[in-house]
């Protein structure tokens, strides 16, 4: 199993295929098939072995009919974060054309496989489930057969035209990415573990579909790295993007996969967004509440506080989804639909004072780093008109390539607030198993005059709300999304 065949036929500079790495394999074994619309079409099947996917191109595609018997075409190995990589290879390179992710999940084998005479296994993909086997006939050439099991159908692989991560057609693929070249895709951002400019397009054009929900047409800021040094950016210089003006200063948002692939391209690797839509921007519908701990705070201490605010929240009536910071914090979004930003403040300002009269000792509203040593600040003020906080699934400029995800609330105690990272060319992904539902809808214009009112009486100033562990939150909530475990891998 090598990957030198495939790096030597591959121009990085030129096309965003990852750089061939092996890594170790784990005890899932990963599968994947890709269809990939090149001089010839075909649909490319990887399964992972010892550290690399053995490929195949298959011309007609996998079948659920056991009566068809499909030329499978043994090629190079392929690395393992190939399995991330959706978009376009530019003309003129190997494999030029547009390349798609079909199916993809994790495989068994049924007996230990002959590379010379067959391999038998059991796929459990999202569009394809139950025993294939790959039957070896002559120099490069297999046969690729669907046996006789409960899976066996009549549907043709034609009649899915989507792919399984981004829910793209073909088409959408093409016409997006195709005009964006990175530059120096191998040159190291985060010199402590490695990860690239390539890693970092690779993973952002990963989560696009889910980060998108809360990116698109939000006004932004971002953080810039170059030659080691960082720039907050509010005002962007970017064709991609669109533009909009707020007290006569322009600010910019992004529409789409583009217009986020090609501010990484101009070493944008950190994005912040505003409360509210640009078709209603003087009407939030977020409120944030950033827990900023100083550094002598107790990690479990900084937890309580937080689940003690879902406790505000709960007694509200008003959802609540928890992310990391990607820092030292946690964030705490609540969807809801304010008239002003003015009115996003006080609500956001009243609950932070009850969450602090209940925690004095430990939590502050004060913003001067010098008064709120071994304190936790509760940052309500990302909450005002032109004020940003950091977007869900972005990644902080530190040093750590660590991520603001969303978490659960059951896993509250289990993440830290920096534990997700991007791991240099490897891929981990379960990516089946995020969900993105941010529902404004939770509080109209009469809900939020019932909350002010709420929150206006002494009575619910006076409620003791206690610190609800693990064992009694309630984590049938609809949440932002999760990944299952600590590492999000590229």
């Amino acid at each position: 199993m090598s990957l030198r065949s495939y790096n030597k036929k591959r121009d990085f500079s030129k096309t965003l295929e990852p750089v061939g790495k092996k890594v170790h394999s784990k005890k899932m074994l990963r599968y994947l098939i890709q269809y990939h619309k090149a001089r010839k079409k075909h649909y490319d099947l990887r399964l992972e072995y010892n550290g690399v996917y053995i490929s195949f191109a298959v011309p007609k595609g996998p079948s659920f009919n056991p009566n068809d018997k499909r030329l499978a075409v043994h090629v190079e190995d392929h690395p393992i974060s190939y399995g991330n990589f959706e978009g376009c290879i530019p003309k003129g390179e190997y494999g030029g054309g547009t390349v798609m992710l079909f199916d993809k999940g994790f495989y068994t084998l049924k007996e230990k496989p002959d590379f010379n005479k067959s391999i038998k296994f059991h796929i459990d993909g999202i569009r394809l489930k139950g025993d294939f086997a790959l039957i070896h006939f002559k120099d490069d050439n297999w046969l690729l057969i669907k046996e006789k099991d409960e899976f066996v159908n009549k549907n043709n692989v034609s009649k899915y035209k989507t792919s399984v991560v981004s829910n793209r057609t073909i088409k959408e693929i093409e016409s997006n990415l195709d005009n964006i070249e990175i530059t120096h895709p191998d040159k190291v951002i985060y010199s402590s573990c490695g990860v690239t400019k390539c890693d970092i397009v690779n993973y952002y054009k990963y989560v696009s579909t889910r980060m998108l929900c809360f990116l698109n047409n939000r006004l932004i800021s971002v953080v810039r790295s170059t030659n080691n040094n960082k720039f907050f950016m509010k005002h962007l210089n970017n064709n991609y993007l669109g533009t909009k003006k707020v007290n006569n200063h322009k600010y910019n948002y992004i529409k789409d996969i583009n217009g986020l692939i090609s501010e990484v391209q101009m070493n944008s690797y950190e994005f912040h967004i505003w409360n509210s839509n640009v078709k209603n921007i003087s009407k939030p519908d977020i409120i944030v509440f950033d827990f900023d701990p100083d550094s002598k705070v107790d990690l479990n201490v900084l937890r309580d506080c937080v689940l003690e605010l879902k406790g505000v929240l709960d007694k509200l009536k008003l959802k609540s989804y928890l992310k990391t910071s990607g820092k030292k914090g946690y964030h705490v979004y609540v969807p809801i639909r304010t008239r002003s930003y003015k009115e996003c403040v006080k609500i956001s300002e009243s609950i932070a004072k009850i969450l602090v009269s209940k925690n004095e000792k430990i939590c502050t509203l004060n913003i001067r780093k010098k008064n709120r040593k071994n304190k936790i600040f509760i940052d309500y003020f990302r909450n005002k008109k032109g004020a940003t906080s950091v977007c869900p699934y972005s990644l902080r400029l530190s040093d750590r390539p660590s991520i603001s995800c969303p978490i659960k609330w059951s896993e509250l105690y289990k993440i830290k607030p920096d534990d997700i990272l991007v791991v240099h060319d490897d891929l981990d992904l379960p990516f089946n198993h995020f969900k993105c539902k941010f529902d404004s809808s939770s509080g109209g214009h009469n809900g939020i005059k019932s909350i002010i009112a709420s929150l206006n009486t002494q009575k619910f100033a006076r409620l003791k709300i206690g610190i609800a562990h693990d064992k009694s939150v309630d984590t049938k909530d609809y949440v932002l999304g999760t990944f299952s475990k600590k590492e999000l891998s590229v």
